[in-house]
């Protein structure tokens, strides 16, 4: 099962190391790793997104509570919750394809961000589902590049993870 962990952890150097280093020598897969500040510059918010039935997302949980550097650990997966990820799209796009595009990205609700005389390059947030849809529906050839965040997430509701 597919879980989202979100923690804080001391803005050191190193701090990532750590925790990636963790899920390697123990063979576990992260499939999704985003790392930003917070609000206080000393602290960074981290959402891994991983796999594992309980037992194993348990034993995650526990190993990197005890690194020093996780401050608070939270699995946002196990509660209500909303789900974004980041794509930025770069597609051909012929003259004779551009309103499609246009359409397809509006009807997507994405933004085109640049606009050259031979591509287009796409801005799109929503979950994961909404940005494979969106690429199933262009031919592999239009595509250029396609660089996405992983997923990032946040509790719905007065819970949170803060300091």
């Amino acid at each position: 099962m597919r879980h989202i962990i979100s923690l804080l952890l001391e803005n050191e150097a190193g701090a990532l190391a750590r925790v990636a280093s963790l899920f390697a020598a123990r063979g576990y897969n992260i499939e999704a790793l985003t790392v930003a500040p917070t609000e206080d510059d000393s602290v960074s918010r981290m959402t891994i997104v991983t796999c594992g039935d309980e037992r194993i997302i348990e034993q995650i949980t526990k190993q990197l509570n005890k690194l020093i550097d996780v401050i608070r650990l939270l699995d946002i997966s196990e509660s209500g919750h909303i789900e974004r990820e980041l794509m930025l799209l770069k597609v051909r796009a012929k003259a004779s394809e551009r309103d499609e595009l246009k359409r397809l990205t509006d009807i997507f609700r994405g933004r085109i961000i640049d606009v050259t005389s031979q591509s287009y390059v796409i801005e799109m947030t929503g979950d994961s589902a909404k940005l494979d849809a969106f690429l199933a529906n262009l031919a592999p050839s239009q595509i250029i590049e396609v660089v996405r965040s992983g997923p990032t997430g946040i509790l719905r509701g007065e819970r949170g993870l803060h300091l």
